[in-house]
């Protein structure tokens, strides 16, 4: 039984492998500590960010990514401003506290002022109700400062892998996939003020137990805010499919993405932790199953229908063919499945940076 590990106050690796390998009546007590720590913690409320997808072009050619440069066969699209601020009107009509603008990565002053000006735009049009977070890549100092400046407050910036080896098998080997600078642009948003958020993917070829324990410790040194992480799920226009055949199976991905939700939530108790959409792509209740041992954000997309095909990261993903209406007419459904219920018109700030910062 593992009931010695879960009372410990801090977690080490050899204790977290054996949790990520916890079945049986282990799993149950693993779910229902982490689910005991989430209410104790941070409560039983879900907070709601409305997801814009703005663009799928993007600069970078990860392995495992459906938007990757050299795709050839994505349609690329870019939501217009317009499109934009109607999505967030939509947010704010339906009571979200926040909304994520989430974006393929570039690095340009065009890109830098667009998404400078919608996010004063979203601040203005919501009397600054609407809370911001982004997601949008690697960037400056300069370009941080900017949109912390004008109104964003979160950013989610995924390492995918904390280990630099497992991530150079994921990435080519050129200056545009840089581990370290992926790690520097974490902590030059912590140093503008940003809360951040990281996150990896469970379950790819090459990783082990022992890679996503040290994921999890990477994120507890990291002292991260919030996180976003799921299972892997190949996409087959990308170069890591060929690896396809010595993968875990997706069941198994999904439970061990349910296992590091719940011992993430038992290592930082405080934190925001997302139900991805990822969850839902293997399991059709899977971000309810996640929300029930850990996570307490959610992230109903609100992107124009018309491209949300073209946004896949991997396959299957879920609710393509759903209207911004359908997300939301279903979303209060699915939280009180969880057992929970939703903080509406809340921004739900990570109370670890809270705690943090006062």
């Amino acid at each position: 039984m593992i009931s010695h590990i879960l009372n410990k106050d801090n977690l080490n690796k050899q204790d977290i492998v054996k949790l990520l390998l916890a079945e049986g009546d282990d799993l149950r007590l693993l779910f229902e500590k982490s689910s005991q720590v989430k209410n104790d913690n941070v409560g039983n409320k879900v907070y709601l960010r409305g997801l814009i997808e703005l663009s799928n072009i993007c600069s970078k050619n990860c392995y495992y990514c459906g938007i990757r440069r050299d795709n050839k066969k994505v349609e690329r699209y870019n939501v217009s401003d317009n499109e934009v601020i109607e999505a967030a009107k939509f947010a704010l009509k339906s009571n979200y506290g926040s909304v994520v603008i989430q974006s393929g990565e570039i690095q340009s002053s065009n890109n830098s002022d667009r998404i400078e000006n919608l996010v004063k735009q979203i601040k203005e049009l919501s009397g600054g109700k609407l809370g911001i977070t982004l997601s949008c890549g690697e960037q400056t100092e300069d370009v941080y400062q900017r949109w912390y400046n004008a109104g964003a407050h979160r950013y989610l910036l995924r390492i995918e892998a904390s280990n630099k080896e497992l991530y150079a098998k994921l990435h080519p080997n050129d200056n545009n996939h840089s581990f370290e600078k992926r790690l520097e642009c974490l902590s030059l948003l912590r140093k503008v003020g940003f809360q951040i958020g990281t996150g990896v993917m469970i379950g790819l070829p090459f990783q082990t137990v022992e890679h996503l324990a040290d994921d999890l410790l990477f994120m507890k040194e990291k002292d991260i805010d919030m996180c976003g992480m799921g299972p892997y799920i190949e996409h087959a226009d990308t170069p890591l499919y060929s690896e396809r055949n010595n993968l875990i199976p997706l069941e198994e991905r999904f439970r061990l993405a349910l296992k590091m939700v719940a011992i993430l939530r038992i290592m930082m108790q405080d934190i925001n932790i997302a139900a991805t959409t990822a969850l839902q792509a293997i399991d059709k209740i899977g971000r309810e199953k996640a929300i029930r041992i850990g996570a307490n954000i959610l992230m109903p997309n609100i992107t124009p229908g018309i491209y949300r095909d073209s946004y896949k990261l991997y396959e299957n993903k879920p609710c393509t063919d759903e209207s911004s209406e359908d997300c939301a007419n279903c979303i209060e459904g699915r939280i009180k499945l969880a057992g929970a219920e939703i903080g509406y018109g809340e921004w739900g700030d990570s109370k670890r940076f809270l705690g943090r910062t006062t």
